[in-house]
């Protein structure tokens, strides 16, 4: 049901200032209020929210994409390839890390604060209309997506590229009915009380961004989420490209970058690089590169652009270096775990330095079989484990007393994510690397005390 007599109107009242928010801090408090006092609505919903916002952007190229890990590298390399050839572009994208700006961006830049501010007004007089004539308020992800559409109906970009929240089928940017072009990610376990307890469920839910005869694109890595990637394709019409390993080859591995080559002849000759350290972006930057290429096939190709706006990507929280040999990266679910082990083992090759590993995790992801998997397959010097700032948060002395289920190292409880930091670092060797991982709550909480510590990185 669209309508909750009187719910919206007691939104409006219990927000923290009780009065219209007047400037962009108090816009902030608002949206991030939203959570105690809404929920997640269907679709139809949305629909209806995004109509009353006199369907912003709606006549721009829409790629959405979904998938379980990989899908804000992916965004962002389709992105860059786009305004590498001269097209102007609009991202929305979350979580965000450190500032809530991050989720709208015009031209590979966040939105500024004034612009925040100016698109909040227009949801939130929307919102509030509706309120009054009895319909429930958007949930915080489906605010902050209306006013990403409004901020980017505000410009003249051309390409839109929609990353989903949760899931696809029943996320707020799948209200958009006609994409250009739809793209889904590596699938795992993760989110499986709301998305299913299978492969084959969650990619069901992936693959429900699939349009009538829109083109998909997908890693096709996993045998059992591709069926269901393809069946869903076939019963829409929607021609699709599936793309696996084979279809470029690793040819160097450092802590500045990734390089590899393209299986096709016309690239297989030539070295293509990410500025980042993890093995599976090379994987994302393939599937990327060739999103882009059906997207531009009528236009430009310019792969020398491509390659510098490839490497030129600078993504927060993804296997990124830091001061002090630290690395942060944001897997938060096994199969992001398993990636990101296979990524260190690669990095670490014959070092004798033991690293340390600093994480984290939400109560509601799998926690132990992260544990587990690091414990098992990344032997370290220690493991810190703490809490993040959220009502989520799995505490220090739980996640304390798995690590010590797994393994015979050393293993530090701290609470404050601030003091966890520091015991990493008395630990650490003298050429020894930190990894901070297991969510992106702390990876983003670390990425604060670093730049409050004034760090170069």
């Amino acid at each position: 049901m669209l309508r909750e007599r009187g719910r919206s109107r007691q939104v409006m009242s219990n927000m923290t200032t009780g009065k219209r928010p007047s400037d962009y801090s108090s816009a902030v408090q608002y949206i991030e209020e939203l959570p105690k006092f809404t929920k997640k609505h269907t679709i139809e919903h949305t629909k209806e929210f995004y109509k009353r916002l006199k369907s912003p952007a709606s006549d721009r190229k829409i790629i959405h994409v979904a998938g379980t890990n990989g899908k804000g590298s992916v965004c962002a390399y389709i992105q860059a390839i786009l305004e590498s050839e001269g097209k102007k572009t609009g991202f929305f994208t979350s979580p965000h890390l450190v500032s809530i700006n991050e989720r709208i961006q015009i031209g590979r830049k966040n939105i500024s604060d004034e612009e925040f501010y100016r698109v909040f007004e227009e949801v939130y007089d929307t919102v509030e209309k509706m309120g009054r004539e009895g319909i429930s308020h958007p949930s915080y992800f489906e605010f902050l997506y209306g006013m990403g559409m409004k901020a980017f109906s505000h410009t003249d970009v051309e390409y839109i590229v929609l990353e989903t929240g949760l899931g696809g089928r029943l996320d707020a940017t799948n209200s958009f009915d006609c994409p250009a072009l739809t793209v889904i990610t590596s699938i795992s376990m993760d989110h499986t009380e709301i998305l299913g307890d299978t492969i084959e469920k969650i990619a069901a839910e992936k693959a429900g961004i699939i349009k009538p005869r829109v083109p998909v694109f997908f890693d096709g890595n996993d045998r059992c989420a591709s069926k269901v990637i393809r069946d869903t394709a076939e019963s829409c019409g929607a021609p699709c490209r599936e793309i696996t390993k084979n279809a470029f080859e690793i040819q160097e591995v450092n802590r500045k970058y990734i390089a590899f080559s393209r299986a096709n002849a016309y690239d297989k000759d030539i070295n293509w690089r990410v500025p980042v350290c993890g093995l599976y972006q090379a994987m994302n930057a393939e599937l990327s590169i060739q999103a882009a290429e059906f997207l531009l096939k009528d236009e430009f190709n310019h792969k020398e652009l491509w390659r510098e706006a490839v490497a030129s990507i600078h993504w927060k929280g993804r296997m990124e270096e830091k001061q002090g040999r630290l690395v942060i990266d944001g897997a938060h679910n096994p199969g992001a775990i398993k990636a990101f082990v296979e990524s260190v083992h690669a990095l670490e090759g014959e070092s004798e330095a033991q690293p340390v590993i600093l994480f984290s995790a939400a109560a509601d992801k799998k926690y132990e079989e992260m544990a587990a998997c690091l414990c098992k397959n990344l032997p370290a010097k220690a493991y810190i484990v703490t809490e993040i700032e959220d009502k989520r948060r799995i505490s220090a002395a739980e996640l304390g007393k798995i690590f010590k289920r797994n393994t015979k190292k050393k293993v530090i409880e701290r609470k404050s994510i601030e003091e966890a930091l520091k015991e990493a670092y008395k630990e650490q060797d003298k050429d020894g690397y930190i990894y901070c991982v297991g969510s992106l709550y702390l990876a983003g909480t670390v990425e604060k005390i670093l730049e409050g510590a004034g760090s170069d990185a």
